[in-house]
């Protein structure tokens, strides 16, 4: 079997009905629609939600909560994700990001305790959980918060 050879398997592919060819063709005039009435008209039809006139879920139910404006968003890394710098690298939030190991910064770093960290390093972040600076400073690290 080679790539050119491929084809789709049987009846996995119909082609699309053609409506409004003729009335010989079974699906001419009205095209399948019927009689004018909601259905009929272009974008006709109820919603996901309608419930045949009554006042729908979303509507019956009361809003609760809110959104915290200051609230902050801390981009979180594990102490075993450090692993892969070597011995006696500094390690801040600009090198995360730029090796991949954060996408975007955010509010700022936080280090977060699982894992095990192999060699010191000194690391530079906006928080440390109490685990991952007990690990960091085990492993002969630093720790720096910024």
């Amino acid at each position: 079997m080679r790539i050119h050879e491929l084809t789709p398997g049987e009846n996995s592919r119909t082609s699309r009905k053609r409506v409004g060819r003729g009335i010989g063709s079974g699906i001419g005039k009205t095209s399948g629609r019927g009689h004018k009435g909601q259905k009929a008209r272009s974008g006709g039809g109820k919603g996901a939600y309608f419930e045949g006139g009554q006042t729908p879920l979303q509507r019956r139910l009361p809003k609760r909560g809110f959104t915290n404006i200051f609230q902050k968003k801390y981009a979180e890394v594990n102490v075993e994700k450090l692993n892969r710098f070597e011995s006696g690298t500094v390690v801040t939030p600009e090198l995360l990001q730029e090796t991949g190991v954060i996408k975007k910064v955010y509010d700022g770093v936080r280090i977060l305790g699982k894992g095990e960290l192999q060699h010191g390093l000194t690391i530079r972040a906006h928080g440390f959980t109490k685990s991952a600076a007990a690990k960091i400073e085990e492993a002969g690290g630093k720790v720096e918060v910024i």
